[in-house]
């Protein structure tokens, strides 16, 4: 597929969209998150692109709303079904269902539709569709301690493009390798050439490392996984939750998120949590063991009674002794037991392992002395041990995860996509619940026929719309009472007509239709036109009458445009024009007498009769009778006004007023 061939695909969008790993399959089937992780590309646009490399692939023109009416039924049915979705991905994937008069197109939607129908949305697999966003890439990752080494240009700029987060130096032999050593914790030698070598440092010697970059960068995974843990966690749980068998181990990919911080560190490790708190709480823990063995050494001095004898002191005197010649004369025992419980302190508060604590036991010194303090070089000595001891677990544990969640990166990503495309599967099946909607049956013939159809247009609870029987062929006429339910006619034919051929189930028990080419909805125009307004709908129905042989036509009152002596004539030469070539069309009039009369051709008129008046409200039946002109609402009123008069008690005789009213409707 080239790229640029998609309708609002540029060449720059187009370099965006090469980025991608699999940019064909994620266009052809509207896989919108995917596209969205292109430079530079909203969700939002990401669904029109979507769509637009759709209607390629079926060689779609578009333009099957030929009208702002039908573009607004579009939208409105359209929102109706993403008020249903839970994620905002949901929301903008279906932007990518769009009516269309390709066949292959509806079948393709279809196959979607018919599986959402299967879907249970059940409370606890929307709940846990809340948390499950689309993938992101981390952040640039750069790694200072570590970088790559080589002597060839060639793999120099190959190195580059494979590992952007390592740097990547150029070097001429061994020597320079030793002299990178020097300033970075890691060198890795990426050519052959170098095998064999010894030098100080950490230097490895990886011809291959190009080709598994997670093992010389494991942050670049963690990072992906850090970053979309909370996402990928939540569409285990959907999958659990809908029954769904995912691409991947789903409990190694658990426990492999479970070892993971949410800094893209390894957690979870008792070994490594000993040594970093061993680390950060050293200081600390040395001079609360100074305290520990001064407190004990203060209470052995004051209640320890000292003799000195004068030549005694005299001596230590003269030899210039202290007070640590007396504690080593005097309290040589009480020190030792001080000194030990600062040991045993430091120790025990820091976990200490064999190995750690001789180095640990040496910080505090056998020589009495008061106070007691700890030797800062050996301090710093056990700080760079387990400092060491610390990294080295943390870079063998980070390696070991990574390679871990890198082998489930690709499942996880299925995983997370397929959670996402549950959620557009399940908005449609909810749509579909709400409106008791069933499958619409195409079929080869002129029209559509609809059986208990509810319109979701309607701000009426489901259970207080009146189901429409309706069928229409060719050139028909709609004639009814005012507030009898015309224009929602119209709406239910129109919400039926673009979620058919959206390949979306229908509001109805049953619907049968042909496969239109466009749909032209032209609303009832609020007062009469100018003239430029008149000419230019003139010119619109000229055009719709020479090309619209496929089309289905509503119109809702269009006697409206002009004075209703005019309107009856221009209506009727639109319907003997539709008529000659083929279409579809509903008109609904208030003048479907007079233009049956003025019509050149037999105009077919259905009407939604009403039943009567009851406390002044309109009793409707309102499905529209076929070959019927529905009464109107003045001649019911004065019907009504002259059964009152005649059945009342001293009537005049002869005909009353209401009567000879009534006989002019005849």
């Amino acid at each position: 597929m080239k790229l640029e061939s998609i309708p609002g695909v540029g060449e720059k969008t187009a370099r965006a969209l090469a980025e991608l790993e699999e940019p064909e399959r994620a266009l052809r089937s509207g896989d919108v998150a995917t596209i969205a992780r292109a430079p530079g590309i909203s969700q939002g646009r990401a669904a029109r692109i979507a769509r637009g490399a759709i209607r390629r692939e079926h060689d779609d023109p578009g333009g099957f709303l030929a009208t702002d009416r039908a573009r607004e039924i579009y939208r409105t049915v359209l929102g109706l079904c993403q008020e249903r979705t839970v994620t905002r991905y949901g929301a903008q994937r279906l932007e990518t269902f769009y009516p269309s008069a390709r066949r292959s197109r509806i079948e393709e939607a279809q196959a979607v539709t018919r599986n959402a129908l299967e879907r249970e949305p059940t409370p606890d697999l929307l709940a846990a569709l809340e948390d499950v966003t689309p993938l992101e890439r981390p952040g640039d990752v750069r790694v200072r301690d570590r970088c790559l080494a080589t002597a060839d240009a060639e793999r120099y700029a190959e190195a580059r493009e494979a590992v952007p987060e390592l740097s990547v130096e150029v070097v001429e032999d061994a020597q320079g390798l030793a002299e990178l050593a020097r300033g970075y914790a890691t060198v890795i030698a990426i050519d052959e050439a170098f095998s064999g070598i010894d030098l100080e440092g950490d230097v490895r010697v990886r011809p291959n490392a190009l080709e598994s970059p997670a093992e010389i960068v494991p942050e670049r995974p963690l990072a992906f996984f850090a970053r979309n843990r909370d996402s990928i966690r939540a569409a285990a749980a959907v999958h659990r939750a809908a029954g769904l068998e995912a691409d991947c181990d789903l409990e190694a990919l658990e426990n492999g998120l479970e070892r993971l911080a949410a800094d893209g560190t390894v957690a979870g490790d008792d070994e490594l949590d000993r040594l970093s708190v061993a680390v950060d709480d050293l200081e600390t823990a040395a001079s609360t063991a100074e305290s520990v063995a001064n407190d004990r050494l203060r209470e052995a001095i004051r209640e320890q009674d000292v003799t000195i004898e004068g030549a005694d002191l005299l001596s230590l005197v003269e030899r210039g002794a202290g007070v640590d010649s007396l504690l080593s004369r005097e309290l040589a025992d009480e020190y030792a037991a001080a000194v030990d419980a600062a040991r045993e302190h430091l120790i025990d508060s820091l976990s200490l392992e064999s190995g750690e604590d001789d180095l640990a036991r040496r910080a505090f010194s056998d020589e009495p002395t008061f106070p007691v303090e700890y030797d800062d070089e050996t301090i710093s000595r056990l700080r760079e041990e387990l400092s060491a001891t610390k990294e080295r677990r943390a870079a063998r544990l980070k390696r070991d995860l990574a390679a871990d969640l890198a082998a489930q990166r690709e499942g996880a990503e299925r995983l997370v996509r397929d959670a996402l495309e549950l959620d557009v599967e399940l908005a449609v099946s909810r749509f579909a619940r709400d409106f008791e909607c069933t499958m619409p049956v195409f079929d080869p013939g002129d029209g559509v026929a609809i059986e208990g159809g509810r319109s979701p247009l309607l701000d009426e609870p489901l259970e207080k719309v009146d189901p429409v029987d309706y069928e229409v062929s060719g050139v028909t006429l709609l004639s009814g009472v005012n507030s009898g339910g015309k224009t929602s006619t119209l709406d239910l034919v129109a919400a039926v007509v673009v979620l058919a051929h959206m390949g979306f189930p229908v509001p109805a028990d049953e619907v049968r239709l042909r496969r239109f080419e466009a749909l032209h909805y032209h609303a009832k125009t609020q007062g009469t036109l100018d003239a430029g307004a008149f000419e230019s709908t003139v010119r619109e129905f000229a055009a719709l009458a020479d090309g619209g042989a496929e089309s289905l036509v509503l119109v809702d009152e269009l006697e409206s445009i002009t004075e209703p002596g005019a309107s009856a004539k221009i209506i009727a030469g639109i319907l003997e024009a539709l008529s000659e070539n083929g279409a579809t069309a509903v008109f609904v009039s208030h003048l479907a007498g007079e233009i049956r009369e003025t019509a050149e051709f037999e105009v077919a008129v259905d009407g939604i009769e009403a039943v009567g008046l009851v406390d002044g409200e309109l009793v409707v039946n309102r499905s529209p009778v076929t070959d019927h002109l529905a009464r109107s609402t003045p001649e019911l009123i004065v019907e009504k006004l002259a059964g009152e008069e005649s059945g009342g008690a001293g009537g005049r005789g002869g005909e009353t007023f209401y009567e000879r009213l009534l006989e002019k409707f005849e």
